[in-house]
């Protein structure tokens, strides 16, 4: 009866895992032979990991990440590829989300650019981080219609605490309006110092100042993304091909 009280008392609490773990150690004979810290220990473990992986669950479906299962861990680096092992362990490290850098990311369609994003987005969300993915395109769609509803501010100021944006596809069409220049400035200044922004890019970021069109706005823009960031330019045949190499299938099923 003492112990179905304690188990209620702890779903009470909100210690589910923890009350679901007593209850296994009850029935495991090595288990009751630890001594009372260890035991403890054991409870306290497995309320820590399933509040953990309730978070990770959390933070990857807000996330929308384009590719969820996307991995650092599976990324394949190579000097021909233009991704050298150092700066991949550099950033598999996490410290560049600690000290609010960026990432620029370039190449050709195909060639893994979102695969790799994502897999950044993955680590920032593991490490507890809020994250966002959003094509350039739908980004500054978000940002028209939250003027027009009234909520733009709003929605600047969520952008803002996001820990790591990542705006995928920049430099897609002839170039932006001017609505979405002063838009796109207005993201990247209230992240300056404080966030980190991941970017991929078909084009070579020696281009981006033309294309965003407006000598002031794009020194602005540029000055906020390029000055503090880590740069991969990737090389090679596009990763979706069929013909590639089984090493690379990990990536290949949806690189961009």
């Amino acid at each position: 009866m003492l112990n179905e009280q304690t188990i209620q008392k702890l779903y009470n609490l909100r210690l589910g895992a923890m009350a679901l773990a007593w209850q296994d150690q009850q029935k495991d004979t090595k288990a009751t032979r630890l001594g009372f810290d260890e035991r403890f220990g054991m409870l306290v473990d497995s309320e820590h990991l399933a509040r953990h992986n309730r978070r990770l669950t959390r933070l990857l479906k807000d996330a929308q990440l384009r590719l969820p299962n996307a991995c650092i861990e599976d990324v394949e680096t190579s000097g021909k590829r233009g991704l050298e092992s150092a700066l991949w362990r550099q950033l598999a490290s996490g410290q560049w989300l600690s000290d609010h850098l960026n990432v620029l990311i370039t190449g050709a369609t195909g060639v893994g650019k979102s695969y790799l994003c994502c897999a950044l987005g993955q680590l920032a969300c593991r490490r507890g981080l809020r994250t966002a993915y959003r094509r350039l395109p739908r980004l500054l769609e978000e940002l028209t219609l939250a003027k027009a509803e009234g909520t733009y501010h709003r929605l600047l100021a969520k952008l803002a605490k996001t820990d790591l944006l990542l705006i995928d596809d920049l430099g897609m069409g002839s170039g932006l309006k001017e609505a979405h220049r002063q838009d796109l400035l207005e993201v990247l200044d209230d992240r300056y110092g404080r966030r980190c922004t991941a970017v991929t890019s078909q084009m070579k970021v020696q281009h981006w100042h033309e294309w965003i069109g407006d000598p002031t706005i794009a020194d602005a823009i540029l000055d906020r993304l390029v000055h503090n960031a880590h740069r991969i330019d990737l090389k090679g045949p596009s990763r979706r091909d069929p013909k590639s190499s089984a090493s690379r299938r990990t990536e290949d099923e949806s690189s961009n």
